[in-house]
């Protein structure tokens, strides 16, 4: 089946929906939802998300049959500077998996050693 805008619009949707519900279970903070579209001031697909000391986290969200890492990672940088954030992540679709805790995560190694150290606290930010 080919996808048009619709349908593509939808799995993005579901797929946002998938990504924030884990989250938000797995890290039981009901704070932790999908984020409206802020036009080119975008903020990421997800908001809420947090290190655990407290740094906003900004998570671009793709379900799509064809991987641009790049593309994806410029796209989450860019977000993540309009959200004040250190940390740029893309969640992205495991075709033919359906659980979330399978689904895959990139981030540039710079970010994973930033929480890996605990990140920064959220005053940083302010």
């Amino acid at each position: 089946m080919t996808r048009n805008r619709a349908s593509a619009k939808k799995a993005g949707t579901e797929f946002e929906t998938l990504v924030t519900r884990f989250l938000a279970m797995w890290l039981r903070d009901d704070r932790i939802e999908r984020r409206a579209k802020n036009g080119r001031n975008d903020r990421g697909d997800v908001a809420g998300v947090r290190t655990a000391r407290g740094a906003r986290v900004v998570i671009e969200c793709k379900n799509v049959s064809t991987m641009s890492l790049k593309t994806w990672m410029n796209e989450a940088e860019i977000e993540a500077g309009n959200d004040d954030s250190l940390y740029p992540i893309v969640a992205h679709k495991a075709h033919g998996e359906g659980r979330a805790e399978k689904q895959w995560v990139t981030m540039r190694l710079e970010t994973f050693a930033r929480l890996l150290e605990g990140g920064p606290d959220e005053a940083v930010f302010e």
